[in-house]
């Protein structure tokens, strides 16, 4: 590792020493009932105390003592409650680079928040001992919104992002959030799986700036089979978010051998991408390792990669990259008109950045994101 990328990592691991340390302050549970329950803000109520969750595509019903199937909704005589609320089990600083989001404010750092629970159950999820817990089985902090909000001003910190598990599962937190950090000329990011129903989504598209969406694969089996979900309700998601103009959005699809590395079916999600969204919306195509439910399976092979980023450079995408590959040249961002290198990054790290008020600073060419804080 060069220097350059040693002195970054090293700044990087303090401020995260730093900031955990502030969070550490605040109550630390390990199995207690959470002190606070946050009534829902989608669901309606039926007979028998029963309710329904609309805030996703599973529409959760749910009998009085019982959760749906996030793990956070929580049905009590027959109020729904979300249960994480200013409970976080992951709060940390990382480069925004890591969402990933490399066009929306390279180079800074944001806080990101995570709890326990998932609407889905991907075999694959490399943060599943969040994601796949409940609330009592892992560690929490107790961070209010104005307490997530103070310590990114603490800290200098231009983003709050919503992240590690899905943050459809902690809506009503991330909402507050998102609100009051507005207030503050905070920006808020997420990172999704984009299976919210629309009504939720659109409101907190309100107090949205970016969005990172896991496209998981382009067939309905490959998202039953894999997440016990549906892909049709995250292709809705990703038309309503296009049709937002304020809020920057990019792609990530995980390319996972056997199970969603068909070239075809790359391709007709790249021509969706295109012909649905916008040929300037960032696709990144990640690097699979094993994990979880998964670990019968090989990493990613690098050439099939970089078969999937040819493709999608063929069907007339400007921005494809491929991820988890540190130090691949397709890592950086290069300008769609010269073909100059604009943002040289390494993994994480930005060496290079040769956008210059938006534009690529060789030929002026207008490079689609989010430059400016």
């Amino acid at each position: 590792m060069c220097t350059t990328a040693i002195a970054i990592f090293k700044a990087i691991m303090i401020s995260l020493f730093t900031v955990t340390q502030s969070v550490a302050k605040h109550d630390v549970i390990t199995s207690a009932t959470p002190k606070i329950k946050k009534e829902a803000m989608f669901y309606k109520k039926l007979s028998s105390s029963k309710v329904q969750c609309l805030i996703c595509f599973r529409q959760c019903i749910i009998p009085s003592g019982a959760r749906g199937a996030c793990f956070n909704k929580e049905n009590v005589d027959g109020t729904l409650y979300n249960i994480v609320y200013s409970y976080p089990s992951a709060v940390q600083i990382d480069p925004i680079e890591k969402e990933p989001m490399y066009h929306f404010l390279p180079s800074t750092n944001i806080l990101c928040i995570g709890t326990a629970g998932c609407n889905f159950k991907c075999k694959h999820c490399h943060n599943w001992h969040l994601s796949q817990k409940q609330f009592e089985e892992i560690t929490h902090y107790f961070l209010t919104p104005e307490e997530a909000v103070k310590l990114a001003k603490k800290y200098n910190i231009p983003s709050i992002s919503f992240t590690y598990n899905d943050p459809i599962a902690f809506y009503e937190y991330m909402y507050d959030i998102a609100r009051i950090a507005k207030k503050e000329k905070i920006k808020i990011i997420w990172h999704t799986n984009a299976s919210i129903n629309s009504l939720p989504l659109k409101e907190m598209l309100k107090f949205t700036d970016g969005i990172t969406v896991d496209l998981k694969g382009f067939t309905e089996e490959f998202y039953k089979n894999q997440s016990l979900a549906k892909l049709q309700p995250v292709l809705n998601s990703l038309k309503i978010i296009k049709e937002h103009k304020n809020v920057w959005l990019e792609i990530v699809n995980l390319v996972i051998p056997t199970l969603n590395d068909n070239l075809e079916d790359i391709r007709n999600m790249c021509l969706w991408i295109k012909e649905n969204l916008s040929d300037e919306v960032p696709l990144h195509f990640t690097r699979f390792y094993p994990t979880y439910k998964t670990t019968h399976l090989p990493a990613t092979p690098i050439s099939t990669l970089e078969s999937c980023y040819k493709i999608a450079k063929d069907v007339g995408l400007k921005y494809v990259y491929i991820g988890n590959v540190p130090g691949h040249k397709y890592n950086s961002t290069y300008c769609p008109n010269c073909n100059k290198i604009l943002i040289h990054r390494i993994h994480f790290e930005v060496l290079e950045n040769n956008i210059e008020d938006g534009k690529c600073k060789f030929c002026c060419y207008k490079i689609a994101g989010v430059w400016r804080k």
